[in-house]
């Protein structure tokens, strides 16, 4: 599996970093703010985080009303760690040793 890119990291950083100066569990950091942060580009950022949201990286805690929108925008926190890193290395291994026996 390909090493996660520079850009993906810096958003996953940069919603850790507004998670832990927010304080509350059921807040996050929303696409805008996720990309201010990171200092990344607006399209690009809006293309990723939902391919990072699929690889199960972030998640979705909240939505928000934010003024000049008409639809409330996701507020995203980086998702545990430690379920769901290596899933699937688990199951092809297990699926790998049954089929060697």
């Amino acid at each position: 599996m390909r090493p996660a890119g520079e850009v993906r990291l810096a958003l996953i950083q940069a919603a850790a970093e507004i998670v832990r100066e927010l304080g509350q569990p059921n807040r996050g950091a929303t696409l805008a703010e996720m990309t201010a942060r990171a200092q990344v580009g607006q399209q690009c950022a809006r293309n990723l985080v939902p391919k990072i949201k699929q690889a199960g990286q972030l998640r979705v805690v909240h939505e928000r009303r934010v003024a000049g929108r008409n639809r409330p925008v996701y507020e995203y926190a980086p998702a545990e760690q430690g379920a769901s890193v290596h899933q699937g290395w688990a199951d092809l291994g297990s699926a790998l040793s049954a089929w060697a026996r």
